[in-house]
């Protein structure tokens, strides 16, 4: 069979994936299959979650007798299950960019997909940003060495992968990867690696890039800290580029340390709507600096950075010492449900 019948380039065949279909690549067995719908099922039945069962089901049932297969508006998404918006009938490239130009992303562990847009968002102002002595240390040690879009695939299976001490549950499937991987293909989907001194893989994450917003979808980690070097790498190009907003969808502690704050829904529409002014910038991505140029980064002084974000959000302490109390407030349920879809588990 030819390279081209299965989506890579003949100049790939040497690339860690290339040589298999996608859909060996991106396979489940039926073991895995099984084991992410009983833990799906779990997740969705815990008692903080089963008052929105109902509102799920009357939506469901709604679909069957009436389908709906427009993108939802974010501003009618439901109060519980909260964030959701309705179904999703189509994932292609045009669909995907659309819903992200909207602000709305796809989540489920099983069964129909949905379209979330939640009643508050993790966002980072370029300026907010937030590295650690020990972070800035780890850069200029140069100990590895970070790349985008060198190898999406295996990024976006790791991220889908299991995670010390943690129930495999992802809402990353072989369905999802696919799409993604379309959107990679399409140069909206974006992979950052983090490479050690033998080469081997070892951090990394993917987002989609939509005007001049960034919507982080995971990471993952294999090496202490070895996200956080290529994530620190990532926020300081989207910087220079002049993009206005990353977004992390849901709050974690990682994003909080480093100055993600978390802002209501209403905001968050505006300052996207801010970003989609801007261009797309679509295709491969190139790092242009090294981590020594990174570590040097003074985000608050950097006179290229975009504009603030607009005056009423409100803000969550970025500083590492005031995070106890501020996790506390936010609660441990709500942590728990943006890192089941959210960065740095």
């Amino acid at each position: 069979m030819r390279l081209e019948k299965l989506g890579v380039e003949p100049s790939q065949h040497i690339e860690r994936h290339a040589e298999a279909p996608r859909a060996t690549v991106f396979a489940e067995s039926v073991a895995e299959r099984l084991q992410r719908w009983i833990l799906g099922a779990a997740w969705a039945l815990r008692p903080c979650r089963i008052a929105g069962l109902p509102a799920l089901g009357r939506m469901w049932l709604g679909e069957l007798v009436r389908p709906n297969r427009a993108l939802p508006r974010p501003e009618d998404a439901l109060g519980n299950p909260p964030g959701l918006c309705g179904f999703v009938h189509d994932l292609s490239v045009g669909t995907l960019v659309e819903a992200h130009r909207r602000g709305l992303f796809t989540f489920a562990h099983f069964g129909p997909l949905k379209w979330m847009a939640p009643p508050e968002r993790c966002v980072l102002d370029f300026a907010d940003f937030h590295m650690s002595k020990r972070l800035r240390s780890r850069l200029r040690q140069n100990r590895y060495r970070v790349t985008f879009d060198q190898d999406f695939d295996a990024v976006i299976k790791a991220c889908a992968g299991r995670r010390d001490g943690k129930w495999h549950l992802t809402w990353i499937t072989p369905q999802i990867m696919r799409a993604y991987r379309d959107l990679h293909d399409a140069g909206y989907a974006h992979s950052f690696e983090v490479w050690n001194g033998d080469g081997a893989l070892v951090g990394g994450g993917y987002g989609v890039a939509v005007g001049g917003a960034f919507t982080i979808e995971s990471q993952f980690t294999r090496e202490s800290h070895s996200s956080k070097i290529g994530f620190a790498m990532l926020n300081w190009h989207l910087a220079k580029w002049g993009f206005l907003l990353n977004d992390n969808k849901g709050p974690t502690r990682n994003t909080l340390e480093m100055g993600f704050k978390v802002v209501p829904r209403a905001e968050y529409q505006v300052r996207l709507a801010q970003a989609m002014t801007l261009p797309d910038r679509c295709g491969k991505w190139q790092v242009e600096a090294d981590l020594a140029t990174v570590a040097q980064w003074n985000p608050s002084a950097d006179e290229t950075r975009p504009p603030p974000l607009q005056p009423g959000i409100r803000h969550l302490a970025p500083v590492g010492a005031l995070l106890a109390p501020v996790i506390g407030a936010i609660g441990h349920e709500r942590l728990a449900f943006a890192e089941s879809f959210c960065t740095m588990l």
